[in-house]
């Protein structure tokens, strides 16, 4: 079974049908629920969304095709002619959507799981699924279920006494709402720079961070890319909670980040101490007024449904080998850690049917992990 329907776990089905899995199931959004059969060909995609896309389904809409950070091709078929004024919101839906469609993906949704759990104590029983819809039954499941749904909001002293707006990135629409407004924008990453940048245009604002990001003025060479994702890797491997990628190979300075700090909008300020009714307490004792804080703050993995398998360990994160937990080779995780960006994800897809596979041929030559 895959759970999620982004780029992770469309790679993951694809990869399925390359190796000769056929979808479970039909078309038909009321049907009931099925136990996946037996028959090492079927798999079936379960996604919690009401139509295709994924995460990007959410954007903003003055993220352009011209400024979203780069895509990766889904794999087998190519993006179209992309018009780089188009919201990355609106093609992107439209290409994962064309996708499942050439491919006869036969998404099931909307379908939210709500847990997943071992049927019995054997290491080579079968995983429940528990969802919206009903209960299903899997030999293994790949899990593409992403950060989206789980915007991570840090805790202030005085935070809820604010009388102004907060909002997550999450919730964003577009800068013109906040016109005549002083917006503070907490954050160190990509999402936090670029609303900075748009923000700027339209009213005032004030840059918080923990720490001043690392800049960079040209692109990752191929090796360098490959150590940074090995960075965010060596701390799953260790069961570590992931660091982002960005957190590893630091920003970007693009001509309209670079306007951006021509403008002020990039000085940073050093993280306010606590949020009062009509502002912040700023570290050296001081006071900014602000009617609006907007927190650039990231995202954790959507993982509670796997929590009945108690896969986490006592270094917070989830040991992993490759896309594999490693404690449990029932369960992989694809768009987690090191393969959360988009090319990582089409190869954490291929890499996760493949390991399955290596299960299901050690089990058949009666070998069993413990």
């Amino acid at each position: 079974m895959v759970i999620g329907a982004g780029q992770a776990g469309l790679s993951a089905a694809y990869h399925l049908q390359r190796r000769g899995f056929l979808p479970a199931g039909g078309t038909d959004e009321n049907a009931a629920p099925a136990v996946v059969a037996d028959a090492p060909g079927s798999y079936v995609v379960l996604d919690a969304e009401a139509g295709p896309g994924g995460a990007w389904r959410h954007r903003w809409q003055s993220l352009r095709m011209a400024t979203v950070n780069g895509i990766s091709d889904l794999p087998g078929i190519p993006k179209p002619d992309v018009d780089p004024a188009e919201p990355s919101s609106a093609f992107l839906s439209r290409y994962f959507g064309d996708y499942e469609g050439g491919l006869g993906l036969n998404i099931l949704r909307p379908v939210k799981v709500r847990s997943v759990s071992r049927e019995d104590g054997h290491p080579t029983g079968r995983l429940r699924i528990e969802t919206s819809e009903g209960g299903w039954s899997a030999r293994a499941v790949i899990n593409a279920t992403g950060t989206w749904t789980r915007p991570f909001w840090p805790i202030y002293p005085g935070q809820s006494s604010f009388r102004g707006r907060q909002l997550h990135v999450a919730d964003y629409v577009a800068a013109e709402e906040f016109r005549g407004q002083h917006v503070i924008v907490v954050g160190g990453g990509i999402s936090a720079v670029g609303l900075l940048d748009e923000i700027s245009q339209v009213t005032t604002t004030s840059w918080f961070t923990r720490r001043e990001p690392v800049w960079r003025d040209a692109e990752f060479d191929r090796q360098a890319g490959h150590d940074a994702v090995a960075l965010v890797e060596e701390r799953v491997r260790q069961g570590l909670p992931p660091q982002s990628v960005v957190s590893v190979t630091g920003l970007l300075r693009t001509p309209s980040l670079r306007a951006a700090a021509a403008r002020g909008a990039l000085d940073r300020r050093e993280m306010f101490t606590a949020i009062e009714p009509d502002g912040v307490r700023l570290a050296d004792g001081g006071f900014l007024a602000a009617t609006v804080i907007l927190w650039a703050t990231g995202f954790r993995a959507e993982l509670e449904h796997l929590s009945p398998l108690h896969l986490r360990g006592s270094g917070g994160g989830i040991a992993m080998d490759g896309t594999q937990v490693a404690a449990e080779e029932r369960v992989h995780l694809v768009g987690y850690g090191p393969s959360s960006s988009t090319i990582g994800a089409n190869r954490a897809g291929r890499a996760a049917v493949a390991g399955i596979l290596r299960m299901f041929e050690r089990r058949a030559a009666g070998e069993v992990r413990t």
